[in-house]
């Protein structure tokens, strides 16, 4: 067990501890929790033949305590929490499974759900020293009839922080309480004011409503984080008393959601430059500042521990909608299931899609996504792309006679000895379509219209690759995201979820930035595909050469999107089955390769909270 602090509060960095082993086999790495909130705990099966173990760590680590649980306490545990797990665990431990009896152990000990929070925090909560900033901070409460009780409560909390305001303004949608608290400002809104009237000379403005209780070092964190930054946002405690444990700046989610929420500071020259003039109604406010920070390509920082306990979320989603709808700048936008879809515009004409599909006999998998591509897809401008690695099932040989005779269809036989990056780049080497959609034989179309929606985020010259939500044959989730990381390098979140899971702040309804997709069902534009190199057959031929590919492009400057958009079936590696001897080894291999080229982003993926755990494929605090 391992207990440790750390002071960063903008973008922690996992710890890593590497275990060199007394065999020749590879190192084993262990990527830990961060300690967002100032300190974490660890628990890990360390195998016996251990010889020497390392850890890499930020500047601000340091290491409180090293203890030792005995493999029966662990197992005891795990008995008296969830007997089934304990079963399961012994299970692994007698097949040599040591990655999975690990896991087990971990995820049923060291790990607790999102609703154990409180008692959760309270033992890993400690002050963060962060250096003195010199910032002018005014702090404007938005106030309505019949708030003064809250009110008194925020100005408590306001009287009691570290890093003190220049001055704090309460603006009042109608008129002025009789006996106004003389510890602020009392005006009324003024729908025709514009920017320098929040700001009124200080150097920032903090937004907050009555009834928020910023923490006494709310406003000092957020001034240290702003630095060199236009605007910055920490984690909260909602209304229900749950926490909003948010991802890093996420600007499709903050549009759909308003995530970024209150407190939230941000500088006056980005105020002033980008906030509208006249302002509008004082419920528009923090919309616009959320709306500001998209279409301005702001500088925004996120305070990765909670600063707040709020009073309320932000705009709810028929109202953020209306709002969307008002604005010029931004996409058209829609209520579906009760959340907010944003129409992105499609070009017209509509481009030609190409879509590729690898594989290798399975009558019943390739005439299935064939008919789905091609007859049960309202999207109408395609080519289909079938890249065979050697069939010989003469029943796929015949059905590929019938396929050619639509010109729709174009198919290359390649025996080659298996390499799935170097198909993917072979289909997409014969596709003259402006957008490329790579699909796996054992996906089955559900909704006509998946198609258009992976598009229209394709085509934004923002977005590199575009991923769809998964579903396996039961309707539980495969498909979510990808996280850098979990599992130790890479894996899909919430997978065997009901497959409606809203997910951690509503986002699993919403398209929203994620660091990857997968290969199995994914869009991009075809210039965008050839100017990263395609997917890197050489070092990842079978497997996370999707994850790496999102990744380059990432760093080439396009991000990737998930859209519940676009919802299909997968039944995943239904075609090659499981990963055992030689493949296995291959596959760790390959992993390795993947770990040591994405090191940080394993250590932070800025769409994933460094509280959350990686152990579990939930989103559980390790």
């Amino acid at each position: 067990m391992l207990s440790y602090r750390d002071g960063a509060v903008v973008a922690p960095r996992r710890p890593i501890l590497r275990v060199l082993r007394g065999s020749d086999d590879a190192p084993q790495d262990f990527v830990l929790p961060g300690a967002s909130l100032g300190v974490a705990h660890w628990l890990g099966l360390i195998p016996p033949d251990a010889r020497e173990i390392r850890l890499c760590a930020g500047p601000d680590f340091a290491l409180e305590r090293v203890g030792i649980w005995r493999e029966g306490g662990v197992l005891a545990q795990c008995l008296l929490r969830r007997p089934w797990r304990f079963v399961g665990a012994l299970y692994q431990r007698a097949c040599g499974s040591e990655r999975r009896y690990r896991d087990t152990l971990r995820g049923t000990c060291a790990v607790t759900p999102l609703g154990g929070f409180d008692a959760w925090a309270a033992t890993r909560t400690r002050p963060v020293s962060t250096s003195p900033a010199n910032l002018r901070i005014r702090c404007l409460v938005l106030a309505r009839p019949g708030e003064t009780a809250a009110l008194a409560a925020t100005l408590d909390a306001l009287q009691a922080q570290t890093h003190r305001a220049e001055a704090i303004c309460v603006t009042w949608e109608c008129a002025l309480p009789d006996t106004p608290d003389a510890r602020a400002i009392h005006r009324r809104w003024d729908e025709r004011a514009g920017p320098e009237d929040l700001v009124a000379g200080s150097e920032a403005l903090c937004l907050l409503r009555p009834g928020d209780i910023p923490k006494p070092d709310a406003l000092a964190l957020l001034a240290h984080a702003l630095q060199g930054a236009d605007l910055a946002y920490g984690d909260t405690i909602g209304p229900d008393g749950r926490p909003r444990l948010k991802p890093d700046w996420s600007p499709d989610l903050a549009l759909a959601t308003g995530y970024p929420g209150r407190p939230l500071l941000a500088v006056h020259a980005f105020l002033a430059a980008f906030l509208p003039a006249p302002l509008g109604s004082m419920a528009q406010v923090e919309f616009a500042l959320e709306v500001a920070a998209v279409s301005a390509r702001a500088r925004v920082v996120h305070v990765a521990r909670p600063l707040a306990r709020n009073t309320a979320d932000p705009l709810d989603p028929p109202a953020r909608a209306r709002a969307l709808d008002a604005r010029q700048k931004v996409p058209a936008a829609a209520l579906r299931d009760g959340a907010v879809q944003l129409l992105w515009p499609l070009p017209d004409p509509a481009p030609l899609v190409s879509i590729v599909i690898p594989s290798r006999d399975r009558l019943d998998l390739i005439t299935r996504v064939c008919r789905g591509v091609l007859h049960e897809t309202t999207y109408a401008p395609i080519e289909l792309i079938i890249i065979d690695n050697g069939s010989t099932d003469p029943a796929v040989l015949a059905h590929y006679e019938t396929l050619r005779r639509d010109p729709r269809v174009h198919i290359r036989i390649d025996p080659q000895p298996f390499n799935f990056a170097a198909m993917v780049n072979a289909g997409v080497g014969l596709a003259s379509g402006a957008v490329v959609v790579l699909l796996n034989n054992d996906v089955a179309v559900l909704e006509p219209g998946w198609l258009d929606a992976m598009v229209r985020q394709a085509c934004r010259p923002e977005v590199g690759a575009v991923g769809a939500k998964l579903l396996y044959g039961d309707g539980s989730l495969q498909h979510a995201g990808v996280v850098v990381g979990l599992g130790g390098r890479a894996g899909h979140i919430l997978r065997r979820r009901p497959g409606g899971t809203p997910g951690h702040l509503g986002r699993l309804r919403v398209a929203h930035e994620v660091s990857a997709v997968t290969a199995a069902c994914l869009a991009v534009s075809r210039e965008k595909y050839l100017a990263v190199g395609g997917f890197d057959a050489a070092t990842f031929p079978v497997d996370f050469n999707d994850v790496d590919f999102c990744l380059r492009l990432g760093a080439a400057g396009w991000k990737s999107v998930w859209t519940p958009d676009a919802t299909l079936a997968h039944l995943e590696s239904v075609s090659r089955g499981p990963s055992i001897g030689a493949e296995r080894a291959r596959f760790e291999r390959e992993a390795a390769l993947f770990s040591e080229r994405w090191r940080d982003v394993i250590r932070h993926d800025p769409f994933y909270h460094p509280a959350l755990s990686l152990t579990t494929f939930g989103e559980d605090l390790e």
